[in-house]
């Protein structure tokens, strides 16, 4: 602390400033004087000078009658110390030094700006994993806690200026961290499910909860802002006997979870495959199925026709054999011709031949209309109606391009044009993957040998029968 000069009553004017570079509080004392060494420690001369820095405040502590009264400067300030100054400071100077005597005060200068950094280290203590409550792992945690003093108000009422004391306050802090931290990493494992040899992976959380319990004790208790807490350091001791337990435990656990997983996802991959290549196989079964049904009925409905006529023509034929023997029936031992029975026999002949004419015209009609050129028979009575073809649809890979759909009717068109071939990839719905065309039986029929194209001109011409 420098001299200023000389005040109006003699001896040395003050300068109260505070020059500390790293402070939480700074108690002023004048040139020379020691902590309570004499009752100068304290004495300021009227007319000293008061210089606060930008960021600090400083509180003059003096007795009064009614009990100890306090003054705050905040700064800046740069000013001289007089009763206009102070109003307050005018009681304390008597009638003894008549106004130009020292005057006994403590004053003290309060860091508001800087960011106080404090270090913290909680030693090792038991964290028991909720699968071995009584088997405790030693964990130890080391961070930092930054505050700084926002309420210095509140601050000089939680804390005794004249007894501060920076080491002893840091110890308070860092008790009271260290007591959160136990709390907090103690119970995580039992509230989150979490295995204490994990708890390297939740130092977010553990920092997280630590800091929303200290910010509200240092705020109340201690009069600081806690502006940051950082954990940087979460240490298990993995040497301790309990710890290679607790692993071999974990570890086991989480193999043994991992293969069942791993069993389950073969198995339903297996499954899978196997309802999918069975619904493959019922799906061309039902196709192929539907497929011969409906060419069965088809066939048998082209040929109903002809069945009937094949049918009625034998029991025309059986008719007619009993017909010639009419005449001979009942013709006594003579065997001459039987009147009545010749007349029988040429009303049953003619009734025979009216039903052979309408059965060989209705032939004829069926026949005609089952010609090539598309045109469906008309079922016949009392037949079963035939059901609808199925709808079978193809994709043919030509020149290296999907193409399609086409129906199995439209196969040999494409067989004709030379776009498909027994070499030709084909795909239809149900199949894996595609396939060659000589490799699927259900479109061989496409490539049967068809007949050629008819001439320019006059009546087509058949190919010779085989």
């Amino acid at each position: 602390m420098g001299l200023f000069g000389r005040g109006k009553g003699g001896g040395l004017m003050n300068v109260i400033r505070c020059d500390q570079e790293e402070y939480i509080i700074w108690k002023w004392r004048p040139d020379g004087q020691e902590v309570n060494s004499t009752s100068r420690e304290n004495a300021i001369r009227w007319n000293s000078s008061l210089r606060v820095k930008d960021g600090e405040v400083a509180i003059f502590v003096y007795n009064r009658k009614e009990g100890p009264m306090q003054d705050c400067i905040e700064g800046p300030c740069d000013m001289m110390l007089k009763t206009a100054n102070l109003p307050v400071l005018a009681n304390i100077v008597g009638a003894l030094w008549g106004g130009d005597s020292p005057f006994q005060a403590e004053v003290y200068f309060i860091n508001l700006q800087r960011n106080n950094q404090l270090r913290f280290g909680v030693p090792y203590f038991d964290v028991f994993d909720p699968r071995l409550p009584d088997q405790g792992i030693p964990v130890a945690v080391r961070g930092t806690v930054t505050f700084n003093i926002t309420d210095y108000m509140g601050f000089i009422k939680l804390n005794r200026l004249q007894q501060f004391d920076h080491d002893d306050f840091k110890r308070q802090i860092n008790a009271a961290i260290a007591r959160y931290v136990r709390q907090v990493v103690t119970n995580l494992p039992s509230e989150a499910g979490i295995p204490a040899i994990q708890l390297e992976r939740h130092i977010d959380t553990i920092n997280n909860s630590v800091a929303a319990k200290l910010g509200e004790r240092l705020r109340e208790d201690f009069g600081v802002n806690m502006k940051a807490l950082d954990i940087s350091n979460l240490e298990i001791d993995k040497t301790s006997p309990y710890y290679q337990e607790v692993y071999r435990l974990t570890a086991g656990l989480q193999a043994m979870t991992m293969e069942a997983q791993t069993d389950v996802n073969i198995k339903n991959l297996k499954d899978t495959q196997e309802l999918n290549r069975q619904n493959m196989e019922e799906t061309m079964r039902i196709q192929r199925e539907e497929a011969q049904r409906a060419q069965r009925l088809q066939t048998e409905t082209q040929f109903m026709g002809a069945h009937a006529l094949d049918t009625q023509a034998g029991v025309l034929r059986a008719g007619a054999e009993s017909l010639g023997q009419m005449g001979q029936m009942g013709g006594g031992e003579g065997g001459g011709m039987n009147a009545a029975g010749l007349m029988t026999g040429m009303m049953m002949g003619g009734a025979m031949g009216q039903q052979m004419a309408g059965m060989m015209n209705n032939m004829g009609q069926y026949m005609q209309q089952g010609m090539p050129g598309g045109a469906t028979p008309p079922p016949m009575p009392g037949a079963p109606t035939p059901p609808p073809m199925p709808n079978v649809q193809y994709f043919v890979s030509i020149g290296g391009q999907q193409a399609g759909p086409f129906t199995a009717q439209q196969l040999p068109q494409l067989v004709q044009n030379g776009s498909l071939t027994l070499q030709s990839y084909v795909w239809r719905q149900g199949m894996a993957q595609w396939q060659l065309a000589a490799d699927m039986p259900e479109i061989a029929f496409a490539f049967v040998q068809q007949p050629p194209a008819p001439p320019a001109g006059g009546a087509p011409v058949p190919p010779p029968m085989p």
